[in-house]
């Protein structure tokens, strides 16, 4: 069963549930879902596209807890956050910190990176190679690590 179909299937319970949160934010996901399927003219979207579909919805809703924190709307806050956490379910599990260290430097070596300069090239092989079960921030925050140390 791909992602897709389990979020349809996610939010058809939902629906049935009367739980109006989960079905709002996962009837949200699937028209964006829906909005990739009509960029790319395909009948079913592949997974990563919707891992990536996902990541950009928790980013989007990071963003909003920290607007509505910092504008003193806390109920706003918690309401981003449960959808987050839900959005999230959905992601595949994350790499250990320990994995992605040994990614970066067999990329590093591979590459014959030298300096600092070299991080965007670094940083593209390591996210092709992680498959979008790594942090973009965490891999990037990493990879400068490494490199301020050559």
């Amino acid at each position: 069963m791909s992602l897709e179909d389990k979020i349809s299937r996610d939010y058809v319970q939902a629906m049935k549930a009367r739980d109006t949160a989960r079905s709002s934010a996962l009837n949200f996901l699937r028209a964006q879902i829906k909005n990739v399927k009509i960029d790319k003219r395909v009948e079913q979207v592949a997974d990563e596209d919707v891992v990536a579909v996902i990541k950009k919805q928790v980013k989007q809703r990071q963003d909003s807890i920290a607007q509505f924190t910092s504008g003193g709307r806390s109920d706003l806050a918690a309401k981003e956050e449960a959808e987050m956490a839900l959005l999230k379910e959905y992601l595949p599990a994350a790499m250990s910190p320990e994995a992605l260290g040994s990614i970066i430097d067999e990329v590093i070596k591979a590459a014959g990176v030298s300096s600092i300069k070299d991080m965007g090239r670094v940083m593209k092989e390591v996210l092709a190679r992680t498959g979008g079960k790594a942090d973009n921030q965490t891999v990037s925050a990493l990879v400068k690590e490494r490199l301020t140390k050559l």
